[in-house]
């Protein structure tokens, strides 16, 4: 159905639709469209997923059916001509009499829905039938396009064991702040999470504290779901260090032959690392081909950091690996083994990905995520890599919100706030354009030591989170104006049981 043409007007600020993150451009016009009964979509080619979207999104609190009519007076459609929309923007109209949701990929599309579920009254966002409400939207036109393509929360699940209950949970929560990466953190010093059909006793041993396990249909339901939601699953395994629990399932990938370990009860950086003999070297490979057949994110993270190399200055067989590839030193062993896994996920046709403790320390042709410093993420661009900026300062959810009391424990050192999240700039303006062209974008991090439910879980992630989405969407740091929409935007999180701030002041 064609929509009358329409011309903005200017609204007051008191009227502007409050959504997080802020659309690029967005007029409000006069009027309303209502959602009811008789509603139907007329649904293009290639925009069958946004349809089911929008039906599994507003069915629970409005009941309504939105059958697929040919005269549907909610447009959806992909329009590859759209260019300027790149893969991941939306155009969306609303008028007194329709819709017309267009974007150039279905990806788009299931943006545009996310922004269709704000506009409409915050009691949609209700997993029960709500009676009595008038689903209407306000009549707008948008235009929304990201500034970065990857939009990013790591949740760390080996420390503390998530069920996958709650993934799809989180992962609904991204979706509905236009994030697009979920960054599972699966295997670390006190848990293994990923079975590997081959390695049974990863799980059997390394899966049993904080928690348990997952299973492999587990795994791939996730990645399904995700994807309809327009979410991408990067799984993370550690290594070469973080790895005490493979090493308590299998000891003889350590540098110790015959030593026996338990699964790490302890938080902080673990000593054991993996050996750098061919069966270590087999074992990596094991595990990585079973993590690319359940994930098929073009991104396979690897871990990379904090090793400890003490055991291989000791080992007899590490000392004869380094002396036979020529290397300066035991040292020198970590960039060795990060090369041959990395060169493996690169041979499958997969991107290796891998933190980085300074920006200098690992092949160019791994895309790295600079936590330390941002200044590291600079370095890392210069060297050829592209990155995702993770600068533990503006970025890490596990630290505390505030200096309160009142705070619960979180990890020590450093306050993150809402201010110094919404304040990060993945891609500064003082870094030259093709600097900037290597920043893939952000994403932020919750390591779970500290973080004991999911309550907790969803605590300390929002609405930090929000800032963060805002940060990697529209871009602005309009401080005031964010301030203003996230208190509106607060009803919404309620609506979904998200836990508000211990303070009654804050969001």
């Amino acid at each position: 159905m064609p929509l009358p043409r329409l011309v903005p007007e200017p609204a007051p600020l008191s009227l502007q639709p409050r959504l997080v993150p802020e659309p690029t451009r967005l007029s409000v016009l006069p009027g309303s469209f209502t959602f009811d009964a008789t509603t139907a979509l007329k649904v293009s080619p290639g925009a069958e997923a946004a349809a089911d979207l929008l039906r599994a999104l507003l069915r629970p609190a409005t009941g309504l059916p939105l059958p697929a009519r040919s005269d549907g007076a909610v447009v959806l459609a992909v329009d590859p001509a759209l260019t300027g929309l790149g893969g991941e923007g939306y155009g969306l109209t609303v008028g007194a009499e329709g819709v017309l949701l267009r974007a150039a990929r279905p990806q788009g599309l299931l943006a545009g829905v996310q922004t269709l579920r704000q506009l409409l009254p915050v009691e949609a966002l209700h997993d029960a039938a709500v009676p009595g409400v008038a689903w209407s939207v306000p009549c707008v036109q948008i235009t929304d396009v990201p500034r970065f393509p990857w939009r990013g929360s790591m949740l760390d699940v080996a420390r503390r064991f998530r069920p996958v209950s709650y993934l799809r949970r989180y992962v609904d929560l991204l979706a509905l702040h236009k994030l697009n990466v979920l960054h599972l953190h699966l295997t670390d010093d006190q848990g293994w999470r990923m079975p590997v059909a081959a390695l049974p006793r990863l799980t059997e041993v390394g899966g049993v504290p904080h928690g348990g396990a997952y299973t492999r249909a587990e795994l791939t339901g996730l990645v399904t779901y995700a994807t309809e939601r327009g979410v991408t699953v990067v799984p993370e395994i550690e290594m070469p260090g973080h790895v005490r629990a493979a090493l308590a399932a299998y000891p003889d990938l350590g540098n110790h032959p015959g030593r026996t370990y338990d699964v790490w009860d302890k938080w902080g950086v673990c000593d054991t690392i993996l050996g750098v003999h061919d069966e270590a070297l087999d074992f990596c490979r094991t595990v990585l081909d079973e993590v690319m057949d359940v994930f098929p994110s073009s991104y396979v993270h690897i871990g990379g950091e904090e090793c400890p190399t003490t055991e291989w200055h000791t080992s007899p067989a590490a000392l004869r690996r380094a002396a036979e590839e020529g290397l300066p030193g035991p040292d020198a062993l970590h960039g060795w083994f990060m090369e041959r896994v990395g060169r493996h996920l690169l041979d499958a046709g997969r991107v290796p990905l891998s933190w980085t403790e300074n920006g200098a320390d690992l092949p160019p042709y791994f895309t790295v995520m600079p936590w330390r410093d941002a200044d590291h993420g600079r370095t890392a661009v210069r060297r050829g890599h592209e990155v995702v900026m993770a600068p533990h300062r503006t970025t890490y959810l596990d630290y505390p919100q505030s200096s309160s009391p009142a705070e619960p424990p979180g990890q020590a050192g450093e306050v993150v706030d809402l201010r110094a999240v919404h304040g990060n700039d993945p891609a500064p303006a003082h870094w030259t354009p093709e600097e900037s062209a290597r920043v893939l974008g952000a994403q932020a991090q919750l390591w779970t030591e500290y973080v004991p439910t999911d309550a907790h879980a969803e605590y300390l992630t929002f609405p930090r989170l929000c800032a963060l989405a805002e940060v990697v969407w529209t871009g602005r740091h309009d401080w005031p104006g964010f301030q203003d929409r996230l208190g509106h935007h607060r009803t919404r999180l309620d609506a979904l049981g998200v836990p508000r701030r211990l303070s009654p002041t804050s969001p």
